[in-house]
This record gives C-alpha cells, structure tokens and sequence, in this order.
C-alpha cells in the first residue's frame, strides 16, 4: 500500500532552506527568492497566485508544499464598526481576532495561542483550554487578513498591531518574536517595529529576556491591581510573578531599551475602583516612564465581575491621585476609557 508523503509547510522554512532544498531539487536558487517575497512580502496564500513562476514549478511546489494559511470564519460588526473575527486554522482550531478603527488609527488586535492556560479570572478566555501555541505565520495571517479588512470597509490600511488577542504572548515567545521579524522586516509587511504592542499578564524571567534582546516595538503589562492580594485574586500568574519581581524586570527592561511601558488597568465595580487603588497605582508607576489606560470592563457570563459604575469618576480621581503621588519622569498618564475584550 502506498503511503502519502505528508506535504512540507513552506513557511515554516527559512529563505535559505528554501534555496537549499531548490538547488537539491535542480532548479535555480534565486527561484526560491522569488517564492519567499510571494509567501511574505505579497502574502500569497497560493502557488497558483506566484505569477512570476513558471507553470511548471508551480506544480512542483504544490506536489511538495502546502501554505496553511488562516481564513475568516466569521466577522460581525459592532455598532462602533469594530469588526471582531473568527478565524479558523489548518486544524480546525478557532481563535479572534479584532479590527478597531478610531480616528486616525487602524488597529489589529491579534491572538498568539490557541486558548490561554492562565486563568485570569475576568477573561473569557482565561476560562479555555490552552490547546496550542499559534505559529509564526497563523499570527501574521490576522495582521494581513484585518489589514484586508480595514481597507475594504474603511479606506486605510493598518496602523497599529497589539498583540492582545487569545492567549499570552511571553509563553509563545519564539513565535511571537519570529512573528514580529516578517511583519517589520523588510521582506515582509515592512511595518515599523513602534506600531506594534505586546501586551502580557506578567511574566517577570520573559520580560527581562525582552530588554536582553533590546527589543523595539512596545510593551504593555495587564496590571488591573497595584497591590499583591487583590491582583492573586484576579490574576493567579501574579502568585508566581509578584509586583515586586514585576517592577523589578521592567525597570530592567527599561534600562535596556528605554521604551516606557503601558499600564493596562480594567476597573471592576467595587473591587479596584477607589481612591486608595488610584493612589496605589499611582505609586506603581513611578518605577519607569509609563503610560496608563483606564480601561471599562466587558462584562462575561462567567464571571461575577462587573461594570464599575465609577466609570466617570474613577479617571479624574486617578488623576489627581497621579498629580500628588508622580514625579516627572517616572508617569506619564494617558487615562482613555476604551473597551476590554
């Protein structure tokens, strides 16, 4: 009986075995070139599309490879014309991903995992199953498909990338970062390392590896509590991850790049939404140059936290709390109110 040989995922190779394997192939090794800028730098997702390639290599590549790239499963349109997707995988996995227009801004929200294993107790996905880490090109397949989107419905390509989606980002580092390299490099997406946020609920050891490797796109961390016993209630990684050992690893972090950190802070009615948790958060950020965004809770079935009704107190009572407590430079507010996912 014969065996089907499986078919290589071509993305998962470097330029240089793909030269590799076409000169072992006999065919020209500036071929391979022209492949891989179809594969990243148009993001073709298939060989019929590589128009520069003769007929005949191109059934040569299908017989060997095959793109396993990511579709659209199912878009719905909010009332703010956010547009929140499902998008399906070559596993059959489903994991989202959001496009956010405001004024002057395109955003990609997109997911680096399959499920989460952290179990933050407010997050909808907090309560899946980890299944996977996404691969390199699944997470670059959400930028390009969004990107699609934006342009589509709303005339302008993307501006900006947050790394914000399912799952937590430092627990896929390699991806992630490899993710990263083929959507600013410039044989790729060409986009600017600036316009991209990585967003993690806290992992200390991942952070500092951020600042080793001087990292150029920004990071935000998932706060939600400045102090200890509130933040293990609500985020159980903060056990393992003190805000000891969190300030700690940014102020490292900082120290190697110099890119000061976003504070992500979803208020909850009655659980960290007064005074004396302004005034701790205040405190928090006078370890490095940050940002802060007050951000309004969306409610999930199964949690039993909700919508603070200070919602329009709590910023200018941050405020304040921030003008008494922050020296320059140590904060640097930014309190929006925008929605949580």
């Amino acid at each position: 009986m014969n065996t089907a040989i499986p078919k290589i995922d071509i993305r998962s190779l470097s330029l240089e075995s793909l030269q590799n394997h076409f000169i072992q192939t006999d065919e020209k090794s500036f071929r391979a070139k022209q492949v891989y800028e179809w594969l990243w730098k148009k993001s073709c997702f298939s060989f019929n599309g590589m128009s520069n390639i003769s007929k005949e290599l191109r059934t040569k590549l299908e017989e060997t490879f095959v793109i396993n790239n990511v579709k659209i499963h199912n878009s719905q349109v909010s009332a703010d014309k956010t547009i929140k997707n499902s998008f399906i995988l070559h596993d059959t996995h489903l994991i989202e991903g959001v496009l956010i227009p405001t004024p002057g801004r395109m955003t990609a929200c997109v997911s680096s995992q399959v499920g989460c294993s952290l179990t933050c107790k407010f997050c909808a996905t907090g309560y899946m199953e980890r299944k996977r880490n996404l691969n390199p090109d699944e997470i670059y397949d959400q930028v390009v498909l969004i990107d699609q989107q934006a342009k589509e419905n709303y005339g302008a390509p993307l501006s900006n990338i947050v790394y914000m989606g399912m799952g937590e980002p430092l627990l896929n580092y390699k991806n992630v970062m490899d993710s990263i390299e083929k959507i600013t490099s410039e044989e790729g997406l060409n986009m600017a390392a600036k316009r991209i946020t990585v967003s993690t609920a806290g992992i200390a050891k991942m952070i500092k590896k951020l600042g080793d490797d001087n990292v150029k796109f920004n990071l935000a961390l998932s706060l939600h509590a400045a102090n200890d016993e509130k933040r293990n209630t609500i985020m159980p990684i903060n056990e393992q991850n003190s805000l000891k050992a969190l300030a700690e690893a940014l102020k490292y972090y900082y120290a190697k790049t110099k890119n000061p950190v976003t504070y992500e802070y979803i208020i909850f009615d009655g659980f960290n939404d007064d005074i004396e948790d302004a005034a701790e958060l205040a405190q928090f950020c006078k370890h490095l140059p940050c940002k802060v965004n007050i951000i309004e809770y969306n409610p999930i079935s199964f949690a039993s936290y909700i919508i603070t009704c200070a919602t329009t107190v709590l910023t200018p009572t941050c405020a304040a709390a921030a003008e008494k407590t922050l020296m320059p430079p140590a904060g640097n507010w930014l309190l929006r109110t925008v929605s949580s996912s």
